[in-house]
Order: structure tokens, then sequence, then C-alpha cells
């Protein structure tokens, strides 16, 4: 254990490219397949088990995190690295490792992919039993407004996550009329998706008596992967089955939205951001 714990951002950037070489083929078709709707790919095993079980183990508990609670979501977040055990601050800039970013980069075909120090809606995530996230596009930018939001990384490291458990990821590649695509949000999984403005993805509810950790970075590019896309901020859509949620979060979004043309930069500070000394 202590082994693990006293590994650095750079140890554990090259055991994730390491991994990602090895199935560089498999990952590079599977993210081309699906790029014309949402692209994603993911990879098992990403670190040898046993260190990922540590990883887990360090988490903080959800009284140490911060919950986001209400009709479009609820789960517990903490981005505040420096109040956490060092080794999970060093997984998480491991994905911004220059090695790393740009083995992904060229996987993906993204000519220009920037990482986030500033972990804009990353960080370390966590749900219980009956959490979950609804269908929702992710803020299409990041915290200044001036690179766009291009993949979403998702590292899952709880152990014997079992599919039945609940708690994965769903994407909406035909829109939120047809049936989602399921990716299971299994022990040492990592999925990479493709953010923007068709990108609806959502979380199911968390059925296990149990928490579905996850360790979570967003890449940004000056130039955004849709043509089509605009600013806009996150946003919420109910299931299929919602209706009247539907409705009201249709109306939580068009008035959130409205805001933020007014208020370029929010009329309150995200808290969902890294703070650290030099901010």
């Amino acid at each position: 254990m202590n082994s693990t714990l006293s590994l650095n951002r750079k140890d554990f950037a090259q055991l994730i490219v390491d991994r990602i070489i090895q199935e560089k083929d498999r990952i590079k078709k599977q993210y081309d397949v699906s790029k014309n709707q949402i692209g994603y790919f993911f990879i098992d095993d990403l670190l040898p088990p046993e260190i990922t079980e540590i990883i887990n183990n360090q988490f903080p508990s959800h009284d140490k995190m911060v919950q986001k609670k209400s009709i479009r979501e609820n789960k517990y977040i903490a981005v505040q690295m420096n109040q956490y055990t060092p080794v999970l601050e060093e997984l998480i800039y491991a994905f911004q490792d220059e090695k790393v970013v740009s083995l992904i980069k060229d996987l993906c075909e993204i000519e220009d992919l920037q990482p986030d120090e500033n972990l804009y809606a990353g960080g370390l995530s966590s749900m219980k039993q009956s959490q979950f996230l609804n269908p929702h596009l992710d803020n299409s930018h990041d915290k200044e407004r001036s690179r766009w939001r291009v993949l979403n990384l998702l590292f899952y490291v709880s152990p014997n996550w079992a599919d039945s458990n609940g708690g994965h990821l769903e994407i909406w590649p035909n829109g939120l009329k047809q049936t989602q695509t399921t990716l299971y949000s299994r022990f040492n999984r990592l999925i990479v998706m493709a953010t923007h403005d068709k990108s609806w993805h959502s979380v199911s509810p968390v059925i296990a008596n149990a928490s579905r950790n996850c360790v979570s970075n967003y890449y940004f590019s000056n130039t955004a992967l849709s043509n089509s896309d605009k600013f806009h901020v996150t946003t919420f859509r109910g299931r299929p089955h919602q209706k009247i949620r539907n409705q009201f979060l249709k109306i939580d979004s068009f008035l959130r939205m409205n805001l933020r043309k007014i208020f370029k930069n929010g009329v309150v500070n995200n808290p969902h951001v890294y703070k650290t000394d030099k901010d």
C-alpha cells in the first residue's frame, strides 16, 4: 500500500499510456465507428487492480464531499484536491500528462486537445443508492468561456461493481426519444466520451447499497467538435417517462441560459473548480 500511495502523476501517466498502447487499434476503431454520433471508447484493466483498489479506499467519505441534489442530479463531488490524500490528486493530474493527452489526441484525431488544470466539473464523484444523473448536455465551455469542452474522461474505481448495481453511464446517440446505450461503470474501466451539442448522456440510478466512485477529467479545445455547436450551459432533460420533470427542466435550462447571456461568468462562482494558491 505504501508504494502505491507514493506514486506520482508521472508514474500513473506511464501506466496509463502503456495500457492504452496495448489496445490502441481496438480503441481507435471503437471511437471511429461511434464518432459520427457520440464518439466514445473504453478500456478495461487500466491500472494494476491492486492500485485501483487502493485509490478507491482513499476516496473521501461523503460527509467530506459536496452533495449536489436537485431534480437534475443527486451525487457527491470533490474537487478541492489538496484536502484529500495526495495520491488522488496525482492520479487525476496523470490524465493531464502530455504523453496521455497526446496519445488520446491521436486516437480520437482531435488536432487541438488541452487538459484543464482547474478541474472544472472534474475531480472525484461518488453516487450511493438511489442517486442519479438525469440526461443532459455538458456545459459547452471551460470556466472562462474561452475553450470548447470536447472529451470527458471517466475512470471507475469501485471494486466488484456488478452490472446489476446501476450507476452506469448512458449515452443517447439517437436523442432522448430513442433507446439509450449503456456503458457499464465496471471496476478499473476508463471511458472516454466526446462532448458536443448532441452528446446527451446520463447516469442510471444506483440500485445497490454501495458507492460508485469515479475519477473524472475533461479535455478542451479551441475548436468545437461539432460545426453546429454554440455556447450552452449544462442542459438537463427528463427521461422518456418523466414528462412533468422534463417540462420543469426545459424551463430551468431556458432561465439559466438567459442568465448566462447577461452574466457571462454566471451569477455566483461555480464551486466545481479547484482553487489553488496561485488563483
